[in-house]
């Protein structure tokens, strides 16, 4: 690799280690905010492809070279695999003292980066609240996304720093809360994409040709009401205690695939209790549909 070229007072160079999605977008939000991506870790076909589409520049080169030519190591890789590979480069003495280290693992704070740190590094978690496609767009998104960021408190400045420029929002995550931070993010997002699928693959057998069209004014409106009110803005069925159109919804349902037909009865569950101790639901209309729900259970078990 070629020396590369003095930078601004400020400004990094930053190495990205994994140019899976998320990596190949903080490096390109970094690199235009005038930090120099100077090196790239990636090995599959596909992150050959991202690193050439959003990191044209930056030479691909075996991990410890990254970290190597890096002041700022962006470590983006998957979960299981942020502890060992941490340990693994310490034992190569890559690690060198005033360096950074940053991971964007959701569930971990800085115990994964312990061996860097013990080698004089500056440990950042630093997560990005998103859903990623690994392209251009993603970059524009970064403007309206919150980080949460763990670190010591002389460098909490600089993470802050480091997601203000890309355009985020940074949110202060203890230590001890990460694991239910990234919970929350999960059962949040991800489910809700599983749940979406779920909904689309219905209307479609209902011989909606279009069911794109149909449930997205509908989920926008109930994402940005639930948003807003928490479980106040719930309505339906459910919610109105009508027990016979949630037996009607349990008859067609073992048309539908067992995962559609465990998750709904496992929500009309969740949402009845919720109901009720929100006190949007009566105890007789929630043991109504809980009766309801309890002969369907009964009669899977026949079957």
């Amino acid at each position: 690799m070629t020396t590369p070229p003095l930078l601004p007072p400020g400004r990094l160079r930053v190495g990205v280690v994994g140019v899976g999605r998320v990596g190949a977008v903080l490096g390109a939000a970094l690199g235009r905010t005038g930090h120099l991506v100077v090196a790239a870790s990636a090995v599959s076909e596909a992150s050959i492809a991202r690193a050439e589409a959003l990191l044209p520049d930056t030479p691909i080169v075996p991990v410890d070279e990254v970290v190597a030519a890096s002041d700022l190591v962006l470590l983006t890789v998957p979960d299981d695999a942020l502890t060992p590979l941490v340990a693994g480069l310490a034992t190569t003495g890559v690690w060198r003292p005033g360096q950074l280290a940053a991971h964007s693992s959701g569930r971990s704070g800085l115990a994964p980066l312990a061996p860097a740190i013990a080698a004089g590094v500056g440990g950042m978690a630093v997560h990005p609240a998103m859903s990623f496609t690994g392209t251009e767009m993603d970059i524009v998104r970064l403007r309206d996304c919150c980080f949460g960021i763990t670190a010591p408190p002389e460098l909490q400045p600089v993470a802050e720093a480091l997601v203000v420029e890309m355009g985020g929002e940074p949110v202060v995550i203890d230590e001890f809360d990460r694991v239910r931070y990234h919970l929350a993010l999960v059962h949040g997002s991800n489910y809700l994409i599983t749940l979406t699928a779920q909904a689309l693959e219905i209307l479609r057998g209902a011989s909606v040709s279009d069911p794109g069209r149909v449930l997205r004014p509908l989920m926008n409106a109930a994402l940005d009401n639930a948003l807003r009110a928490g479980d106040a803005a719930l309505t339906g069925p459910v919610a109105r205690g009508d027990a016979g159109t949630v037996a009607e919804h349990l008859q067609v349902l073992p048309a539908e695939h067992a995962d559609v037909r465990e998750v709904y009865r496992v929500l009309a569950r969740a949402t009845v209790v919720r109901a009720e101790r929100q006190g949007r639901l009566g105890a007789a209309a929630a043991r109504a549909i809980d009766a309801v729900l309890d002969e369907e259970d009964e009669r899977d078990q026949r079957d």
